[in-house]
């Protein structure tokens, strides 16, 4: 008996699907352990940030203490602040597909 093509295409759908699902979990798995990786880098960059040293680089670095061609993009104003927050927004975001 031969398989209809209705059943074939359905087969075949679902392995395009099959397919796609198995890559996206390796890749997330993947993205996961690089971040799982550099959580202890997060953790002190939040605690300098927070913990008031940042404050004190911040003041330091607008009264030309640090060399004008070193690389200091974490003092500035924003990217910390932003950098931590989008963090959270992934570990929530995170959360949630395991509750769904």
């Amino acid at each position: 008996m031969k398989a209809s093509e209705a059943r074939i295409r359905r087969v075949e759908r679902y392995e395009n699907s099959f397919d796609s699902i198995t890559e996206a979990v390796r890749n997330l798995s993947h993205a996961l352990d690089g971040f799982e990786d550099i959580q202890s880098g997060i953790d002190a960059l939040e605690k300098y940030y927070t913990g008031g040293q940042w404050l004190k680089d911040f003041e330091a670095d607008e009264k030309g203490l640090f060399p004008p061609d070193m690389k200091r993009g974490v003092l500035s104003e924003d990217a910390v602040s932003d950098l931590l927050d989008e963090i959270k927004k992934l570990k929530a975001r995170c959360s949630s597909l395991g509750e769904k």
